[in-house]
Protein backbone atom coordinates (compact mmCIF):
# COMPACT_ATOMS: atom_id res chain seq x y z
CA UNK A 1 0.00 0.00 0.00
CA UNK A 2 1.35 3.44 -0.97
CA UNK A 3 1.87 6.12 1.62
CA UNK A 4 -0.51 9.09 1.52
CA UNK A 5 2.47 11.48 1.28
CA UNK A 6 3.35 9.90 -2.09
CA UNK A 7 -0.12 10.47 -3.50
CA UNK A 8 -1.49 13.62 -5.11
CA UNK A 9 -3.96 15.56 -2.97
CA UNK A 10 -6.59 18.24 -3.47
CA UNK A 11 -7.91 20.84 -1.03
CA UNK A 12 -11.69 21.19 -0.99
CA UNK A 13 -13.48 24.11 0.70
CA UNK A 14 -17.19 24.30 1.48
CA UNK A 15 -18.66 27.52 0.08
CA UNK A 16 -22.39 26.74 0.21
CA UNK A 17 -24.81 25.77 2.94
CA UNK A 18 -26.59 22.40 2.90
CA UNK A 19 -29.73 24.03 4.34
CA UNK A 20 -32.77 23.31 2.12
CA UNK A 21 -30.78 20.82 0.04
CA UNK A 22 -31.60 17.13 -0.43
CA UNK A 23 -30.34 14.84 2.32
CA UNK A 24 -28.00 13.03 -0.07
CA UNK A 25 -26.09 16.28 -0.68
CA UNK A 26 -25.74 16.86 3.07
CA UNK A 27 -24.49 13.27 3.46
CA UNK A 28 -22.01 13.80 0.61
CA UNK A 29 -20.58 16.87 2.36
CA UNK A 30 -20.21 14.86 5.57
CA UNK A 31 -18.54 12.10 3.57
CA UNK A 32 -16.02 14.64 2.34
CA UNK A 33 -15.42 15.75 5.94
CA UNK A 34 -17.13 19.10 5.47
CA UNK A 35 -19.90 20.26 7.79
CA UNK A 36 -19.42 24.01 8.30
CA UNK A 37 -19.00 26.92 5.94
CA UNK A 38 -15.44 27.72 4.76
CA UNK A 39 -14.02 24.52 6.24
CA UNK A 40 -11.16 23.04 4.21
CA UNK A 41 -10.10 19.43 3.89
CA UNK A 42 -7.08 17.94 2.17
CA UNK A 43 -8.15 14.74 0.42
CA UNK A 44 -6.41 12.17 -1.74
CA UNK A 45 -7.10 12.91 -5.41
CA UNK A 46 -8.96 9.80 -6.53
CA UNK A 47 -11.88 9.11 -8.86
CA UNK A 48 -14.09 8.43 -5.83
CA UNK A 49 -13.33 11.81 -4.23
CA UNK A 50 -13.72 13.58 -7.58
CA UNK A 51 -17.14 11.93 -7.95
CA UNK A 52 -18.24 13.17 -4.52
CA UNK A 53 -17.05 16.67 -5.35
CA UNK A 54 -18.95 16.55 -8.66
CA UNK A 55 -22.18 15.66 -6.81
CA UNK A 56 -21.96 18.85 -4.72
CA UNK A 57 -19.98 21.08 -7.09
CA UNK A 58 -22.29 24.00 -6.33
CA UNK A 59 -21.49 23.77 -2.58
CA UNK A 60 -17.71 23.28 -2.71
CA UNK A 61 -14.66 24.51 -4.57
CA UNK A 62 -11.21 23.10 -5.11
CA UNK A 63 -8.63 25.47 -3.64
CA UNK A 64 -5.36 26.13 -5.44
CA UNK A 65 -2.83 26.10 -2.58
CA UNK A 66 0.16 26.12 -4.94
CA UNK A 67 0.16 29.95 -4.86
CA UNK A 68 0.73 29.91 -1.09
CA UNK A 69 3.80 27.64 -1.30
Amino acid sequence: MAKTADRKTIVVEQIGSPIRRPGIQRATLIGLGLNTMHKRRTLIDSPQVRGLVAKVHHLVRIVDDEAGK
